[in-house]
C-alpha cells in the first residue's frame, strides 16, 4: 500500500509542476513534509536557483511544541526572508501533498507574515 500511496503523490507532484513555475518576481513556494520536519523553499524555476530556504530543523522555540505548530512558524520565517529580499507575491507548491494538516498551516503562516498566492 506504501508503494501505491507514494506512486500517486509523485503523478500529482508531476501534474502540479507542469502547471507550476516560478519567476524571480513570483517565485515558486515549494513545500516537502517528512515524519519529523517540514522544509519550505523560494524557487525561481527561469534561473535553476533557490532565492530563500526555512525548515522547521533550523528554527528552535516555539516551533517545537507540535508538528503544526512547527509548520505555521516555518511559514512565518520564509514569508519574512521573501519580504526582506523583496518578494511579496509567490506561486504555491504543495508538491503533491494534500492541502491539509502541516501543509495548510504552513500556508497559513506564511500568508499571516505579509505573502500572497
Amino acid at each position: 500500500m506504501a508503494f501505491d500511496k507514494a506512486k500517486r503523490r509523485l503523478r500529482i507532484r508531476r501534474s502540479i509542476r507542469n502547471k507550476v513555475s516560478g519567476t524571480a518576481q513570483r517565485p515558486r513556494l515549494s513545500v516537502f513534509r517528512s515524519n519529523k520536519s517540514i522544509y519550505a523553499q523560494l524557487i525561481d524555476d527561469v534561473n535553476g536557483v533557490t532565492l530563500a530556504s526555512s525548515s522547521s530543523s533550523t528554527i528552535e522555540g516555539e516551533a517545537t511544541s507540535t508538528k503544526s505548530a512547527a509548520s505555521t512558524s516555518v511559514g512565518r520565517d520564509i514569508a519574512a526572508k521573501a519580504l526582506a529580499k523583496g518578494i511579496t507575491e509567490v506561486v504555491f507548491d504543495r508538491g503533491g501533498y494534500l492541502y491539509h494538516g502541516r501543509v495548510k498551516s504552513l500556508a497559513e503562516g506564511a500568508r499571516e507574515a505579509g505573502l500572497k498566492f
